[in-house]
């Protein structure tokens, strides 16, 4: 089967990176991810990602900014069609990103997250890096810029896979090639695989209904000693806080477990995890997570009791971040 050719650049990276066992996976995961039958939009965001124009070789791209930003001369049809395809992936969840001029202002200030969490990683720089749950890729880039030297966002949104082709489009070969994307879950990682030196995985424990098992594919992806960035909603309380909400909770109907940081650090331990700490917890902003023109869909605001903020919608806290790092036993 002829290789596509938004795909040739991850299959060359999986050798050079001797990840054989897992590249005999990559057809059918890719087959599967990016299954037309199973995504009725799909097709318009492949065409929208094919239709953007050829950019001039001479471009400024900045990956270590707030801002993920590509500086190119367009004319201002260029410009405009460039935008009106980009607007076709809509909505754009995680970024900033300024793409030949136009500011995408997605949802999430994703840049105020990677601050909380960046002065507390171990150097980045020659590193091999899984991004979990990564979305449209806005952290890969962003680890990129950091100096890693192979990053691969996987997520099982093709939404996702075109908005981070519609980025490498603009990005061109800027980053040596280094970043990667493969539209599959945490549960296609070959088990055992033992290979990353860093894995990030923000925003998805609370979609897990089983969240130790999520933990235990996190470390299976680690090397011995290698370190975990891990980023969920928790809620406050002792050791042996945990809550369990009803069918929605912020109006998000796959919310499963909300331990407190002191569960989720006994979680992480029993686990397999040491050197677990609590580096950041914080109530989430409707600064931080609003809707803007690249996401006109309701957003945080819309979800939380307005007659009193700090709980939802639903009775519920209001939702609370924490960022805990960890390393792999060994």
């Amino acid at each position: 089967m002829p290789i596509a050719p938004e795909h040739r650049e991850l299959y060359r990276a999986f050798l050079a990176q001797g990840l054989d066992t897992w590249l005999a996976r990559l057809p059918e995961q890719l087959a599967r991810g990016l299954d037309r039958s199973r995504y009725g939009d799909l097709p318009a965001w492949e065409k929208a990602v094919a239709k953007l124009p050829a950019l001039p070789e001479a471009r400024e791209v900045a990956l270590d900014g707030d801002t993920v930003s590509v500086d190119l001369a367009l004319t201002g049809s260029q410009r405009r069609q460039c935008e009106n395809l980009l607007r076709k992936l809509a909505p754009w969840r995680k970024g900033p990103f300024r793409l030949g001029g136009i500011h995408i202002d997605t949802e999430w200030r994703s840049d105020w997250k990677w601050r909380r969490v960046a002065p507390h990683l171990a150097s980045l720089a020659g590193r091999r890096v899984l991004d979990v749950g990564g979305g449209s890729g806005y952290h890969a880039w962003r680890m990129a810029g950091a100096g890693a030297a192979f990053v691969l966002v996987i997520d099982p949104s093709p939404r996702f896979f075109w908005q981070f082709r519609a980025v490498r489009h603009f990005v061109g070969d800027a980053d040596g090639g280094r970043t990667h994307f493969l539209p599959v879950g945490i549960e296609e990682v070959p088990e055992g695989l033992a290979f990353f030196d860093t894995v990030f995985s923000m925003g998805v424990l609370y979609h897990r209904p089983s969240p130790l098992e999520h933990l235990l594919q996190l470390r299976e992806a680690l090397r011995p000693g290698g370190e975990l960035v891990l980023e969920t909603l928790v809620v406050e309380g002792d050791a042996t806080s945990v809550l369990l909400p009803g069918e929605r909770y912020a109006a998000m109907p796959n919310v499963y477990f909300l331990p407190s940081s002191a569960a989720l650090c006994r979680w992480l331990e029993r686990c397999g995890f040491d050197k677990v700490r609590v580096v950041d917890e914080a109530v989430t902003t409707t600064d931080e997570q609003r809707a803007t023109d690249w996401m006109t869909f309701q957003s945080l605001a819309d979800f939380l009791d307005p007659n009193d903020p700090s709980r939802t919608r639903e009775g519920y806290p209001a939702p609370r971040r924490a960022v805990v790092m960890a390393q792999r036993a060994k």
